[in-house]
This record gives structure tokens, sequence and C-alpha cells, in this order.
């Protein structure tokens, strides 16, 4: 989910945990084999090295790398996933953007479909509130050094458009095409970065009760356990 919420925070939480499971390999090799349809070096492949790097984070061995960027670039054979957008409605006027990676597009469809009807949502067209942007989330801890305003004034100046802050840390988002010229310039100030991605971000949110929290967690659940999905985006505050 974007932004710097509790949302966002239960997101990458749930990731980690995911990444114990093999379940993610799939998803991360999926996403680099569809980012190497572009190239397959990630040196001049932003969005190949971005799929590389989250590989890393959940430990996935080289050669699993290699053989995905492989899938990609068609030097394996065999069958490459095609990515595939689904927007869809939660209750309490939440939308969900969902992003798959799949090599069964009914199949996909109709697990998506499932996971929303189950659990009160519905398949419908959100799309016009969101708009895609370049999105990098950094933990309070790697901030704890710097000087905060001289920061901040140096990301305006890389063209940042945004930046949220919570105890959490900091999401900063930027136009898609100055994501890689902002990462740039923060690995050069040696920040440690948690992500950075291109992602569906609302252009209006809303809050939603406690019951209705409940409601929504389960179908996070269902998305999380889908192998098909790769990530979701919501307009929950």
């Amino acid at each position: 989910m974007s932004g710097h919420s509790k949302w966002a925070t239960t997101k990458r939480a749930k990731a980690l945990v995911d990444a114990k499971r093999g379940a993610a390999f799939t998803k991360v090799a999926n996403n680099i084999a569809i980012a190497a349809r572009n190239g397959g070096d990630p040196e001049t492949n932003f969005q190949l090295r971005i799929a590389v790097e989250k590989a890393r984070m959940v430990n996935m061995p080289k050669d699993n790398i290699e053989r995905a960027i492989k899938r990609g670039t068609g030097e394996a054979g065999g069958v490459a996933p095609e990515e595939l957008i689904y927007e869809a409605l939660g209750p309490a006027q939440t939308q969900f953007v969902v992003k798959c990676l799949s090599d069964n597009r009914n199949r996909t469809a109709a697990v998506i479909r499932h996971a929303f009807d189950k659990h009160a949502g519905s398949m419908g067209a959100v799309m016009w509130n969101f708009e895609q942007k370049g999105v990098i989330h950094i933990l309070a801890d790697n901030l704890k050094q710097l000087d905060w305003d001289e920061f901040e004034l140096e990301l305006i100046d890389q063209g940042v458009e945004d930046i949220e802050k919570d105890e959490d840390g900091i999401s900063i988002y930027t136009a898609m095409g100055g994501l890689q010229k902002v990462k740039v310039f923060l690995e050069s100030k040696n920040i440690i970065i948690e992500s950075a991605d291109v992602e569906y971000v609302a252009k209006d949110k809303v809050d939603i009760s406690e019951s209705d929290s409940d409601k929504v967690e389960k179908i996070i659940d269902a998305l999380e356990e889908c192998d098909d999905v790769a990530d979701y985006y919501t307009n929950i505050k």
C-alpha cells in the first residue's frame, strides 16, 4: 500500500513474513522475468535492477535470479508471465489496484474476483483515483544522522514531489521518470533504502473504522496468499 501509514507498515511486515516462504521466490522471479523483457542487464535496465534488489532482499539464490532473467529475455524458453492489472472495490469505499504476474490470465482473474466477492468486495473501475509515481521508503533508524532541514532541501533539489513522515520513517514521492535519479542520490549519501519502486498512489484517500479494517484485512490476506499477486495498492490513509 502506498504511503507511510499503519496500512503501509502492515504490508511491509507481512512481506517480511512472506519472504520466509517459497511463494516469495515465485513472486520475485516473475517480477524479474517481466522486467527483463526490456533487457537483461540490470545496469542499463532500471526496472530489472529494482526487481533483482527485491530478490536479494528475500535471499533468492543467484542461480534463480539468472534463470528468471533468461526466462524474461526468452533465452530459457517456456512461457514468460504477463503483467495483469485488476481494479476492485472493498468495504467502506476502499479501492484496490492489484498487480499480478501470471502465465494463465483466466486462472488469475478468477482468483482475484473470488478474493473480493468472498469478503464484501467487487471488481470495479477505480483507476481514475490513482496515478503512478516513484515511491521510496526509508526507515527512521536510517535517517538519525542526517540534518533533516538540509536533507529535505536536497530532496527538493532532486525533483522530489512530496515527502511523508511518521515515527516509522519517510516515504518519498517522485515522478515516474525521477525515481532512478533520487535513488542514486540517496545511495550516494549511503542512506539505506527499504524499498524503491513505481507504485499506484491514490489521489484521494479514506479513513476506515476498526470494524471495517477487519473486513479489509481479510481481502489483504487473500491477496497476500495468492502467488500471482505481485503487489497491491489502496486508497486507505
